[in-house]
């Protein structure tokens, strides 16, 4: 199948719907990853990367997610539930390589409040069926190698690992990350997409949003 690059689109699902990450999208997204349990496990290069105010987290946003040629940044909104239209995650599929047919999907965070449950599931099913869809042939998620919730959410995904990338990348305190490297293949998607199907027929909704107080749509000063 021939790899043509896509046209970024909202995909939707039952239980959330990922857009296309836009500058309005900046700010919205503040309330639910400018935290420290989000940049504890190796986002945004570790806690001491975590911004210190809104002005901040949005320029370090804009700086991260929005105007690369290879890089396709989405934000996860849930779209059921008592808390629908709620932003709650960001997501990419990057490091487009149409030669090689290969794309990572990474750069993802969530609000804590929707760890565990079916958020991550149903949107790694919409963009990896994107991605192969698209043609692409790999897909590769990576995590750092200390942070063993990621890891252990990437296994269940259905994802095989791959190896330990060490000295990888420099985290915000000047220490070396490894990465620890899983991918899905176009020959294993078929069997990832109806185990992540099944998980999401026995998810419960409206997922832990009941959990989300009002107050957290609230932009923080």
């Amino acid at each position: 199948m021939t790899v043509t690059r896509p046209q970024p689109r909202t995909l939707h699902g039952t239980l959330v719907s990922v857009e296309p990450m836009t500058e309005k999208h900046l700010a919205e997204l503040w309330p639910a990853l400018g935290v420290p349990d989000v940049f504890a496990g190796g986002y945004g290069g570790g806690p001491a990367g975590l911004p210190a105010d809104e002005a901040s987290f949005i320029e370090w946003m804009r700086g991260s997610y929005l105007g690369y040629h290879d890089r396709f940044p989405f934000a996860v909104r849930l779209n059921s539930g008592p808390h629908a239209g709620l932003l709650v995650g960001a997501s990419t599929l990057g490091d487009l390589d149409e030669f090689n047919a290969n794309v990572q999907l990474g750069w993802t965070a969530y609000d804590p409040r929707v760890w565990g449950t079916a958020v991550n599931p149903e949107t790694k099913l919409l963009l990896l069926g994107f991605a192969f869809e698209s043609g692409y042939n790999r897909v590769t998620i990576q995590a750092d190698a200390i942070n063993d919730r990621s890891r252990a959410a990437i296994l269940k995904l259905g994802a095989t690992f791959e190896g330990i990338q060490r000295k990888h990348r420099i985290r915000a305190d000047g220490s070396w990350r490894d990465t620890a490297v899983y991918s899905v293949l176009d020959t294993e998607w078929p069997a990832v997409q109806t185990a992540l199907r099944s998980r999401l027929d026995t998810a419960t909704a409206p997922f832990a949003a009941a959990t989300i107080s009002a107050s957290a749509q609230e932009p923080r000063s």
